[in-house]
């Protein structure tokens, strides 16, 4: 998962609010519980939608008392548990592994270097081996996140159109929310769903090249809207219809209970596309960089991107300092 959806509490009714910190602390819990400490460092926010979306679609709810822990300021909560919360731990590890080994492979960051690359391909084996055992206890098969990652490389050396290169991750968030409708005994849900995750791996995507596109625009790295000759304008565009589509297809789920699901895939899939168009094209200034170059860049990017754009300043996401707010400022 790539980390797209931020809600902040002040945009969640108290219920929704508790609701989700329940998936946030299931999901680090059950990779606690199963793989252990190590394993709770692949906790995000994309992958607790999986939990939400079993408990969704169930008839009650699978929650424990959960003890105190500092990051809820030493306080107890009720969490998810159970297959959701374990569906979730499985995804989120198999992913984990393919990003920690796409870091290692490319030389990025501390997984990277010479002295720690043998470490990272030891803890992304163990990862990638702990989310098939999860999934495994679930009835999914981890193979598909696999091999949609494997396919990945292949994929950006020949894509000529965007979509080319969203495809595996599309397939896999397509697989894990499908998955989910066969853990809450609603197979009937799969197809809908399936089409949702598939969505949503196509928004993902997009919007991690977009919020990329001026650091590797800068360093010459590979990134899928300049390897596909998409402008950031089409890109924004393929997004808003995903967006429709989304909704359409939550629409032809039988959920017992939605809110919480349609806040994070309508709400929060909406503004973290907006975030990403409205102020994430503004490029920054390297040390070496003059401001006029950097001026220059974003001249000739930034009506594409929708930087200071009425919308923009008008209520979608638009103050540098913080993601969480609607501001106007």
């Amino acid at each position: 998962m790539f980390g797209i959806i931020r809600p902040c509490r002040h945009r969640l009714s108290a219920r929704l609010h508790e609701s989700w910190l329940a998936h946030l602390c299931g999901l680090c819990l059950a990779l606690r519980d199963d793989h252990g400490q190590l394993a709770r460092t692949v906790t995000n926010y994309d992958g607790l939608v999986i939990s939400a979306l079993v408990e969704a679609q169930s008839a009650g709810e699978a929650r424990r008392t959960a003890g105190p822990c500092p990051l809820r300021a030493m306080r107890s909560a009720s969490v998810a548990q159970g297959d959701g919360a374990r569906l979730a731990a499985s995804v989120s590890l198999v992913l984990a592994s393919a990003k920690m080994t796409d870091h290692v492979a490319d030389g990025d960051g501390v997984a990277g270097r010479p002295g720690m690359s043998v470490v990272a391909r030891k803890v992304a084996a163990r990862w990638a081996s702990q989310g098939a055992s999860s999934g495994s206890a679930v009835g999914f098969d981890t193979d598909v996140l696999t091999d949609a990652v494997s396919r990945q490389s292949a994929v950006e050396t020949t894509a000529g159109h965007l979509l080319d290169a969203t495809e595996p991750t599309e397939s896999a968030a397509a697989a894990a929310f499908a998955h989910t409708a066969v853990v809450s005994g609603r197979p009937a849900n799969a197809a809908p769903l399936s089409e949702v995750g598939r969505l949503f791996g196509r928004i993902a995507h997009t919007v991690d090249a977009v919020e990329d596109l001026a650091a590797d625009e800068a360093a010459g790295a590979w990134n899928p809207l300049t390897a596909t000759g998409t402008s950031v304008a089409e890109a924004r565009e393929h997004c808003e219809e995903a967006l429709l589509g989304m909704r359409l297809a939550l629409d032809e789920v039988d959920f017992v209970d939605d809110g919480l699901v349609r806040v994070l895939l309508v709400d929060e899939v909406d503004r973290a596309v907006h975030r990403a168009f409205a102020h994430r094209g503004k490029r920054p200034r390297g040390k070496k960089e003059k401001k006029k170059d950097v001026d220059k860049w974003s001249a000739s990017h930034g009506e594409d991107i929708g930087w200071g754009s009425a919308d923009a300043r008008a209520g979608r996401g638009c103050c540098a300092h913080c993601d969480c707010c609607d501001c106007s400022c």
